[in-house]
């Protein structure tokens, strides 16, 4: 007879665990690690994503969305992100990063002036190549399979928006030239801090490449929410999960709340609507009392669920 597995312990967890993801891992593996550990914890098997991929070779802010949050992973997509980056002047490798061979030398080395009076060339709205070592699909293939294989990548050009983009240290080489210097870029989805890097190195007349690269903000979520892969793996050994999990309704901070009654709530979760009301127009995460139903457009008075969130009563 076949070994029956045991019983879970808890039911399927909803939020979010927030990563700090170490350098080297991937995020497809950042989410592995959150699956593994909550089965070996004894949980329901769980749906698990991440909102928005960081490369291996960068580190810092991995939001993973468990259970009902995963219906939200999209929305983090899209989200802004703060990254803080070191850029090497002097050489421009081919994946843009520490990774590649070097493609590009440079005996130019910019002044700490030179490198502030050009950051506003790359603040606000700007055009970007995205690199050649990237996820982005040309011709139903992968950039980096491609790049990878020898063959010429031509991306085309995106549009992004770079909020805001500051120094934060400078390492000086003998007098006025600098090796390098460390940057944070708050930006907008779909922004590549490597190509970024690469244009700031060749508008300065010389090359360079990103030496580190940390997310410290991704949407709603910092620094100060995430946890260590050493941490996460507390959860198998028997951690109280809730120590580490952010509600799902944490994702949605930017979004203003719906107090709802019983009725409009148990209207909203037959996916009816619910009229008669005095909020303005736009989006809305409906609550009753402290969970959240559902995700709520309202327009001309009325709410129509955008997309609905079945999570337990607290009181059950």
């Amino acid at each position: 007879m076949a070994d029956l597995k045991p019983a879970p312990k808890f039911p399927a967890p909803s939020g979010w665990i927030i990563l700090d993801k170490p350098r080297g891992l991937g995020s497809t593996q950042g989410v592995a690690a959150v699956k593994r550990n909550l089965r070996q914890g004894g949980y329901a098997k769980t749906k698990v994503g991440h909102g928005g991929t960081l490369d291996p070779l960068a580190e810092g802010v991995l939001p993973i969305a468990l259970g009902e949050a995963t219906k939200l992973a999209g929305r983090m997509l899209d989200a802004s992100k703060i990254y803080e980056f070191t850029v090497q002047f002097g050489a421009e490798t081919e994946t843009l990063d520490t990774e590649g061979e070097i493609v590009e030398r440079s005996d130019v080395r910019p002044s700490l002036s030179q490198i502030t009076a050009v950051l506003p060339q790359f603040t606000g709205p700007i055009e970007q190549v995205p690199p050649a070592y990237s996820a982005l699909k040309v011709d139903g293939k992968r950039a980096y399979d491609l790049a990878r294989a020898g063959e010429t990548v031509e991306l085309k050009t995106r549009a992004v928006t770079i909020y805001a983009l500051t120094i934060t240290c400078h390492s000086l080489s003998g007098g006025e030239g600098g090796d390098e210097v460390t940057l944070t870029a708050h930006v907008s989805k779909g922004t590549y801090i490597r190509s970024l890097a690469r244009d700031i190195a060749r508008a300065l007349g010389t090359c360079g490449h990103v030496t580190y690269l940390r997310r410290t903000k991704a949407g709603p979520f910092l620094e100060t929410d995430a946890i260590s892969l050493d941490k996460l793996n507390e959860i198998a050994n028997g951690a109280q999960l809730s120590d580490l999990l952010l509600p799902l309704e944490v994702g949605l901070d930017d979004i203003p709340a719906l107090s709802l009654t019983q009725t409009d709530a148990q209207a909203l979760q037959q996916g009816r609507v619910v009229s008669g009301l005095p909020q303005s127009p736009g989006l809305y995460c409906a609550m009753l009392d402290a969970r959240p139903i559902a995700l709520v457009e309202i327009q001309e008075g009325t709410a129509k669920v955008v997309r609905g969130f079945n999570l337990p009563d607290v009181a059950e």
